[in-house]
């Protein structure tokens, strides 16, 4: 897996990366090396990482972090973590279908991140940063599908991950699958594709 470059002064909040330990499930332990490892927490008594939901980390670290799980343990492993950054991660409230869902990805993403230590978005102004990409969201007329193009350093397992779980908390049956037939970043791209259908 290709490691995409990363701008510098990025960092990303507490909340976020304790999807790790979540994404480990009864593996918390292992999850919680990969994080200590790389800087992302404090050890406890019981050696597992205690992260400050409130502090802020390099995505240096993070994305390092994530690529080395994806490395020693498969992508199916960093698409769990994925999966489970909705329940960590600041959100938007006030969801209501599907397409609101995907939408608010970009969102999340970029108030979950600050550059040279500002928020990446500022919901009272609406006012979102440049720098780190973004998660698209383009509605096929006439069809339960969405085209999500994804334009992020994350990798395609963790973007997945995060897409079927917004997808899944609307419409319990929705799949996403990659496009293969686009870009990807494994490629060289700067952006994967993917296809969400219920």
């Amino acid at each position: 897996m290709p490691f995409v470059p990363f701008e510098t002064g990025i960092e990303i909040s507490g909340q976020s990366v304790r999807a790790i330990v979540d994404g480990f499930h009864t593996f918390a332990v292992l999850g919680s090396s990969y994080l200590l490892e790389w800087g992302l927490g404090k050890p406890t008594a019981l050696g597992r990482a205690e992260v400050d939901p409130t502090a802020w980390y390099k995505q240096e670290d993070w994305l390092r972090c994530l690529r080395e799980i994806g490395t020693q343990l498969g992508e199916r492993r960093v698409m769990e973590v994925g999966l489970t950054v909705p329940r960590n991660a600041m959100f938007p409230e006030g969801i209501r279908d599907i397409r609101e869902a995907i939408r608010s990805i970009d969102v999340s993403y970029h108030l979950n991140h600050r550059k040279n230590g500002v928020p990446m978005f500022e919901p009272s102004t609406g006012r979102m940063q440049e720098g780190i990409g973004h998660y698209g969201c383009e509605w096929v007329p006439h069809q339960r599908k969405i085209i999500s193009q994804c334009e992020t350093p994350y990798s395609c397992a963790f973007d997945r991950g995060l897409l079927t779980a917004m997808a899944q908390l609307c419409e319990a049956n929705a799949r996403v699958a990659h496009d293969h037939s686009d870009a990807c970043r494994k490629r060289g791209s700067r952006y994967c594709s993917y296809v969400i259908t219920w």
